[in-house]
């Protein structure tokens, strides 16, 4: 006979469990996660593969004549810059965010050679074909990574350049962290959970700060990992981080011709790969203060603004700081 406290403990974890609201899972386009704005895709041809670019068009409350394009991070999607778009709309500004090709609810092909120049190509593509000559970019994490070489690429099309704590700030494999192969890196992605995610952003983005509203790309990652396409995801996912590893900007800076201003939480100790690194190598890696200075002495004429508090998503951290300094920066 079970005693009657372990029948107890056994009944209220029953019901736990299966009051739990279940886990959200997304199709390989993420499917069921909605967006705030209508979603259009632009259809095109590359590399021999039809792929279609999903973005948010967003129409300006008063049209003050430019158009803001924002650059997601590698965690993040255009969805995820909802509240920066309310913001720029209502001061302005026409908004497009682009998911790129292998994020969001943009096709994740079975096989594709990633580099920054060809996300600035279909960038700059989808831009012609939306009939915008030239645009501001506001740029987060890996986003800096392809704001930097669209700037370095198409400079006559951009308007401005901001960087939010961009990664690509230093050159992790030059600096001893060993490079990952990309079945490596795949079966690394295939191990993706909410729980590993929050974990890694807690510690990463957030300087152990941790509030709900943290948890919405958290659950849009999770589900895209927990559903139909998981393999295609996260196949994808390890061609990105490959790209990203491999593909460093930061050699080219003192090339940049375009006004840049740099928003740095100082608090990011973002670092591709950190944990493959030995501890010395780690140790010395991630220092965004140094990273932000050392970036604007390189880029001509960069302005740098600095959030003491925040870490590697100070959009989300710490939005009104963040959004009266961009609005601030894109005026000057």
């Amino acid at each position: 006979m079970i005693p009657l406290r372990a029948s107890l403990l056994c009944l209220i974890a029953a019901f736990t469990f299966a009051s739990a609201p279940p886990e959200p899972v997304y199709g390989p386009e993420l499917e069921g996660f909605e967006y705030a704005f209508p979603v259009h895709r632009f259809a095109f041809t590359s590399q021999g593969t039809p792929l279609r670019m999903a973005y948010l068009d967003v129409a300006p409350e008063v049209p003050n004549g430019r158009t803001v394009v924002l650059l997601h991070g590698k965690n993040f999607t255009a969805g995820t810059w909802e509240a920066t778009i309310r913001v720029l709309a209502k001061a302005g500004y026409r908004v497009v965010a682009p998911d790129q090709i292998g994020f969001g609810k943009s096709t994740k092909p079975a096989h594709f050679q990633y580099t920054f120049q060809e996300l600035a190509r279909n960038t700059r593509a989808l831009l012609a074909s939306l009939g915008i000559p030239k645009a501001a970019l506001v740029a987060h994490s890996t986003g800096g990574m392809l704001a930097v070489r669209y700037a370095l690429m198409f400079p006559a099309q951009v308007e401005q350049l901001v960087l939010v704590n961009p990664i690509g700030l230093e050159d992790w494999k030059a600096e001893g962290v060993p490079s990952l192969s990309v079945d490596q890196w795949y079966q690394r992605e295939l191990g993706v959970t909410a729980q590993r995610i929050r974990a890694y952003e807690q510690a990463t983005y957030y300087a152990g700060q941790w509030r709900p509203e943290f948890e919405v790309p958290v659950g849009m990652l999770a589900g895209l990992f927990r559903g139909p396409g998981r393999e295609l995801v996260a196949w994808n996912s390890a061609l990105i981080y490959d790209m990203i590893f491999t593909q460093p900007v930061v050699y080219e800076f003192g090339k940049l011709t375009v006004p840049t201003l740099l928003l740095i939480g100082q608090k990011d100790i973002t670092v591709i790969a950190k944990d493959a690194a030995p501890p010395a190598v780690a140790a010395r890696l991630g220092n965004y203060p140094e990273l932000g200075r050392r970036a604007a002495k390189a880029i001509p004429g960069a302005r740098l603004v600095e959030f003491p508090g925040l870490g590697h998503a100070p959009q989300f951290q710490d939005p009104d700081a963040f959004h009266r300094e961009l609005l601030k920066g894109l005026a000057h």
